[in-house]
């Protein structure tokens, strides 16, 4: 997830559109019951601490449900695909040349990859874990992210300048949106907004929920990851430059706050309680774990070479981080913390998602 690479960096994405350069060292059987089983077994559950009642065999078919992890690996053109509660690779998808960002559909049904060296968007299913569409879009996608209610995709155009605003139903583009130089990556919030990170304008910009540009907000320099809290309320921008993330609240999309990050923060990623938020320091090799109401970095965990992107399980228990320089995932337990397992990937592993179910 390149944005300002350290020096001696593989060169994501590539051609002469490059971001702007860094300080360096970067987842019942039902038997019947008979009627007198079935009037003891509240009782039974209550005995041994379980949940009384029917919420017990509630959604069945649905049961057990699978997390996976999905990684871009822009120098082998696939997507490695792991289940989060094994912890282990389980498949591998042929995407388009140089895939970059990926992002995670709200139902968790498909993954939408940019690919930048071939100027499209893939559209992966989760169960079948096959492409089922490629939209052409403009310049160097770096970025693939889609709307809260899944309606659309986002690719942010690296080499372009623009967003191309993608119709999950019709899975093709509807919009095209001028926005500022070099857009790397964007995050959207539940009332539709998008937030633009314009890694050659030291700003964000903000798209409407018409996919206008309603604001363009100053961070830090050479801004490339970003995300934002559940529940929309806040947003945060890693400054590769800078060596800082910029909090947005984005009730009067203003900088509200600044956050040390280590000397070459990319990806970033936040708990699922918002209170914390997880940055790869590239320059340095680590994952940094930041405690957000008291604005300072309470751990540093080592991980591979040139650590590129973060994604967080939905239960907050572990924290994934692509090491671009190993051609690795390291997988944290950020409550310990430490690294549990170290997995293989493609070549040049830079963005990752994880689905919500």
């Amino acid at each position: 997830m390149h944005a300002a690479p350290p020096a001696g960096s593989s060169g994501r994405p590539p051609d002469q559109h490059r971001p702007h350069p860094s300080p360096p060292p970067h987842r019942r059987l039902r038997r019947c019951l008979t009627a007198a089983t079935a009037l003891l077994l509240p009782a039974l559950l209550a005995a041994a601490g379980s949940p009384p009642g029917p919420a017990a065999f509630r959604h069945p078919a649905r049961y057990p449900m699978r997390v996976s992890a999905w990684v871009a690996n822009s120098g082998s053109s696939t997507v490695s695909v792991y289940d989060t509660r094994l912890e282990r690779r389980i498949g591998t998808v042929q995407v388009g040349h140089g895939p970059t960002g990926v992002g995670a559909a709200p139902d968790g049904d498909a993954v939408y990859v940019a690919n930048g060296r071939s100027d499209t968007v893939s559209f992966v299913g989760t169960a079948s874990r096959l492409a089922t569409a490629t939209v052409p879009v403009q310049r160097r996608p770096f970025a693939a992210m889609p709307t809260r209610d899944g309606r659309h995709v986002l690719a942010a155009n690296f080499g372009s300048d623009t967003v191309s605003i993608i119709s999950v139903r019709a899975r093709q583009v509807i919009a095209t949106v001028p926005v500022g130089p070099l857009p790397h990556s964007i995050t959207t919030i539940p009332d539709g907004r998008a937030y633009v990170t314009d890694n050659g304008g030291s700003a964000v910009t903000v798209l409407g929920p018409d996919g206008h540009v309603i604001r363009i907000i100053p961070v830090g320099d050479f801004p490339s990851g970003i995300s934002s809290s559940p529940s929309g309320d806040r947003v945060y921008v890693s400054n590769t430059g800078s060596g800082t993330v910029s909090v947005i609240d984005t009730r009067s999309d203003t900088v509200v706050a600044v956050l040390p990050a280590g000397r070459a923060p990319l990806g970033n990623a936040v708990a699922p309680d918002g209170t914390r938020l997880y940055v790869a320091d590239s320059a340095r090799d680590l994952l940094l774990i930041i405690d957000i109401p008291a604005h300072r970095v309470v751990a540093e965990v080592p991980v591979g070479v040139q650590p590129q992107d973060v994604a967080v399980t939905p239960d907050g228990r572990r924290v994934w981080v692509t090491n671009e320089g190993s051609d690795t995932v390291s997988v944290v337990d950020p409550f310990v913390p430490r690294v549990r397992v170290t997995l293989p990937t493609g070549h040049e592993p830079e963005g990752i998602a994880i689905t919500p179910r």
